[in-house]
């Protein structure tokens, strides 16, 4: 079914990327928003319509507000850590897992907003001729040494913050640091037309910062995935989050190894995040905390078998040396493409009468 309706997985990947991106900042038009917040909210991808009515918004924001409102307050009040502070925290990571569960990490490489936007300008960077430029790979190259910064901004913004500003150590400007700071919430609001989000908040120095990151960090998103493929969920604390629970879904990436591998590099070079474990190493090692299970990998592998895409027992894809080869014939592995000409060639003829 899959090959008929969709001859590559990566059209089949960005079909319903597309998808997944007018539900969760127009789908509350159709569904209502009591049912669009009960769903977004426990989605573990980028989903910031913030506090508009026509959005959702990701399994963070509740995070933190329990962390401030609840969890925080209620240790500086003194009163006792009871079920009615824990409970909501605890509902919302079981409502969190259940979608988890299913897809796991292709939420960020399948469903993610803020990732689909970063793929869409990637390939409109490199259809006008934008150089790609590549991180370097391997344990000291700035793939791999970006990597702590995700967690940092998931311990520091995420958690820590918000729980001090309920204990009343931080302003309370800081209760959702992250989300203040969030790519996603400008992108996906941009598309609602709403530009409110890229307005600076005057009103104390501390919101006037975080808008003026959030800004920035919206330019850096934009204009490097020109040339940077994915260049924000590198540093995305949500995939960080969701790295930490990853072997507790039955979505998973299989590597088994081949005398070839850590030679050709295909797979590592089709891989969006830049990932060199995929090509020298085997089984969980090969599935790296940055992995979005996007399942490029697979697709470039050239043998039969060695790159799967598994759901439990299942395997969803194969890596295929015939598939590679057609792959190829239509993008690079890099995912170089041939750019747009906007004037033709003059004929000979046309040289000529010149």
């Amino acid at each position: 079914m899959l090959k008929t309706l969709f001859p590559t997985l990566a059209r089949f990947r960005l079909a319903v990327q597309l998808i997944m991106l007018f539900v969760t900042v127009y789908g509350s038009v159709f569904v209502g928003t009591y049912m669009a917040d009960k769903i977004s909210n426990n989605l573990p991808a980028l989903s910031c319509a913030y506090d508009q009515m026509n959005g959702g918004y990701c399994v963070l924001i509740p995070t933190q507000h329990i962390l401030h409102h609840r969890i925080g307050e209620g240790i500086v009040r003194a009163q006792q850590l009871t079920f009615g502070m824990v409970l909501p925290l605890l509902m919302s990571f079981l409502s969190f897992f259940a979608f988890f569960f299913v897809i796991g990490k292709a939420f960020c490489g399948w469903v993610c907003p803020l990732g689909t936007i970063q793929e869409i300008v990637g390939r409109i960077g490199r259809r006008f001729g934008i150089g790609l430029r590549r991180l370097e790979t391997g344990d000291l190259g700035a793939a791999t040494k970006a990597r702590p910064v995700k967690w940092l901004l998931l311990l520091g913004l995420v958690f820590l913050l918000p729980l001090l500003t309920g204990l009343g150590v931080t302003p309370h400007s800081l209760g959702n640091p992250y989300c203040d700071i969030c790519p996603s919430r400008v992108a996906t609001t941009l598309l609602t037309g709403n530009t409110e989000q890229l307005a600076l908040n005057l009103g104390d120095s501390v919101s006037f910062g975080l808008g003026g990151i959030a800004n920035l960090l919206i330019g850096f998103t934009l204009v490097g995935a020109l040339a940077v493929r994915q260049p924000f969920c590198r540093i995305c604390p949500l995939l960080a989050f969701n790295a930490v629970f990853q072997r507790l879904s039955p979505m998973r990436l299989k590597k088994t190894m081949h005398e070839n591998c850590g030679k050709c590099g295909i797979c590592t070079e089709a891989c969006p995040m830049d990932i060199p474990e995929i090509a020298r190493e085997e089984g969980r090692k090969a599935y790296s905390e940055d992995c979005t299970l996007c399942g490029r990998c697979a697709e470039y592998c050239p043998q039969d078998g060695i790159i799967q895409l598994k759901w439990g027992p299942l395997a969803l894809f194969s890596s295929r040396r015939e598939y590679y080869k057609n792959r190829v014939k239509g993008e690079l592995p890099d995912g170089t493409v041939k750019p747009i000409k906007f004037v033709k060639a003059a004929t000979k003829g046309g040289e000529a009468n010149a």
